[in-house]
């Protein structure tokens, strides 16, 4: 086994217990009875201690999907900011065997209840974003669990209750806080008001009302317990019962309560779905369909290659130039068009059709930034035009990118959507604030808005989970990154930083990002070569600083192995475990180098 970018405040030792718990898996879902595997695995997130959990699952038999979910429980403990069993999420499943790619969307929804008037106040305006977050007004249906129960009964190697002893473990013995997560915890009332919540308050704080200081061990028994009552009863466990009741009474209390209710918990259900693919240059990019606004992220692809048949690299400012204007023209088509196609007539295909994509790059013109950016008129414009559009974001998130020895490969983005989701515990964990991502006013010029709140629609969301092929069907890259809006940037960025620049993984993920969503681009001036910076700065582009960051966490399947990538502004992690030669790899020539620690 083999370690990369393992900072030491959260070093847990697994490696002399691993032949033990191996042979303890618990009873639960049929297992597959399958070959060994045959390559490298390869898992990397957002902290470390996820990782430590994936690989405990390979090293134990188990595959990509097992690995995911033991990863994601433990992330929804020691990064409680950004994801969790209260929220949910959208994942890319890839079968090395059948060479088929596989979708799950686990995105909330909301209440039957709710109405479009959700957010407004009593003078009809919408009320401020922080107080609707905290609400129980913001809290939609979880299900996270729902998804990963899916996605394991199509894929799962290992028995399901098995997949949560790592995050049970760590929860009972403890876990130390990481920098990040306690910096977090010392924002201001505006942001941070997890004190509000008693539970969250006796768990986040010490009896003065003081955040707990990084490396500060926290034990999460409810955690624990909610976790063991999942592994015994699967998602029903948080539909039914104590745990169940828990959530929907920390949604209905005030100050103003939601209307989430047990009914509701019991109807929604994860579902699977026909990953959204397109071709771009040799290789076939797959993501999530809409509630997801993913296929922004292939259309700034599309556009990119239209613009840039022969890329030259990370130095050249016409590279830049062309990712920017393929950006801020996806972004006006996705903050005009999308949102739950159940609810409206979301032109998802068209937005990425050839030739639709070929009309607007015929708009890029690389010596000069663009004055105004409009949104297009796809095929299936007029079906969508009775409704409006109005922008919405989401911040606390994460990713996780896993490739098991079978070749078969993960890519997860999970969400409680802001950080610390409703700032609401319950049962151990906190809840989402998911609904908040549908917008705030419910219509704009007297025509409702297609992401208006509705009962039981999913809220628009960017959550990009990505795994691309070659032009054989074999698994080339996987990728994902939480951001809100600036995920589908981050992740087209990276994406061409990897299979156009032929950047090495780690290397291009740290690289500048620069959203170019509106007409001042947020953009990493550090991170950029001054000379690009200055040259696009007179073309006409106009800077500013970022202001969130991304975390990416990729892999890459290359003929000597595996390669992968921690993003280098968080705690993350990727980790090799070597059981094997990786897919093409001559054994008698060495490995490639290992990426730079990214923390």
């Amino acid at each position: 086994m083999e370690w990369i970018d393992m900072p030491k405040f959260a070093r847990p030792i697994f490696l002399g217990a691993l032949l033990v718990l191996s042979a303890c898996a618990t009873s639960g879902a049929p297992v597959s009875v399958l070959s060994a595997p045959r390559g490298e695995a390869m898992a990397a997130a957002a902290d470390p201690r996820a990782v430590d959990a994936a690989l405990e699952i390979l090293q134990a038999g188990g595959g990509a999907i097992d690995a995911a979910i033991a990863a994601q429980m433990v992330l929804g403990l020691v990064e409680p900011q950004s994801s969790g069993i209260g929220g949910g999420g959208f994942l890319l499943a890839y079968d090395a065997r059948q060479q088929i790619t596989s979708g799950y969307d686990g995105r909330e929804r909301a209440p039957a209840a709710a109405s479009p008037d959700l957010f407004l106040g009593v003078d009809g305006e919408p009320i401020d974003f922080f107080d609707a977050q905290v609400s129980g007004r913001s809290i939609g249906t979880p299900l996270l669990v729902s998804m990963l129960e899916l996605a394991h009964a199509d894929h799962g190697r290992l028995p399901w209750a098995r997949l949560f002893e790592p995050a049970i473990r760590l929860a009972e013995e403890g876990w130390a806080l990481s920098p990040m997560v306690a910096d977090m915890l010392r924002l201001g009332p505006e942001e941070m008001r997890l004190r509000e919540d008693l539970e969250a308050r006796s768990y986040f704080f010490n009896a003065h009302g003081e955040p707990h200081p990084a490396g500060h061990v926290l034990r999460n028994p409810a955690y624990a317990a909610t976790l063991r009552a999942i592994a015994t009863r699967g998602s029903i466990a948080l539909r039914e019962g104590p745990i169940a009741e828990a959530i929907v009474a920390a949604a209905q209390r005030g100050p103003r309560p939601g209307e989430l209710t047990l009914a509701d918990l019991g109807e929604a259900r994860a579902q699977r779905f026909e990953p959204l693919c397109m071709p771009y240059r040799l290789y076939q990019v797959c993501t999530a369909l809409p509630p997801s606004s993913a296929n922004a992220m292939l259309a700034i692809l599309g556009l990119y290659e239209r613009a840039r048949p022969a890329p030259s690299g990370p130095h050249s400012s016409d590279d830049w130039a062309a990712f920017l204007w393929a950006s801020r023209l996806s972004y006006a088509d996705r903050d005009h068009y999308m949102a739950d196609p159940e609810f409206a007539s979301v032109p998802t295909r068209a937005l990425i059709a050839s030739d639709y994509l070929d009309e607007r790059a015929a708009l890029i013109d690389l010596s000069q930034a663009p004055a105004v950016v409009v949104p297009g008129q796809p095929a299936g414009r007029d079906a969508f035009e009775q409704w409006g559009s109005v922008y919405s974001e989401d911040a606390g998130t994460t990713h996780l990118s896993i490739v098991d020895g079978w070749g078969d490969a993960v890519s997860l983005t999970a969400t409680i959507e802001n950080l610390f989701g409703a700032q609401r515990m319950a049962s151990g964990f906190l809840l989402n604030n998911q609904l908040t991502d549908f917008s705030f006013r419910p219509t704009i010029g007297g025509r409702p808005v297609a992401n208006a709140v509705a009962g039981f629609k999913r809220p628009r969301s960017s959550m990009s989970p990505t795994i691309i092929l070659d032009r054989d069907g074999d698994l080339e890259l996987v990728i994902g990154s939480p951001g809100g809006s600036a995920i589908i940037g981050y992740v087209a960025r990276a994406t061409i930083s990897i299979l156009d620049w032929n950047l090495p993984v780690q290397e291009a993920l740290g690289l500048a990002n620069a959203t170019a969503r509106f007409e001042s681009v947020p953009a990493e001036r550090d991170r950029w070569p001054e000379a690009v910076a200055a040259e696009l700065i007179e073309r006409g582009w106009r800077f500013e600083a970022a202001q969130g960051q991304s975390g990416l966490h990729a892999i890459r399947v290359t003929p000597l192995g595996l390669q992968g990538g921690a993003d280098p502004r968080g705690e993350g992690a990727v980790a090799r475990l070597g059981v094997g030669e990786g897919r093409g790899r001559n054994p008698t020539e060495p490995k490639e180098s290992q990426p730079e620690p990214s923390s």
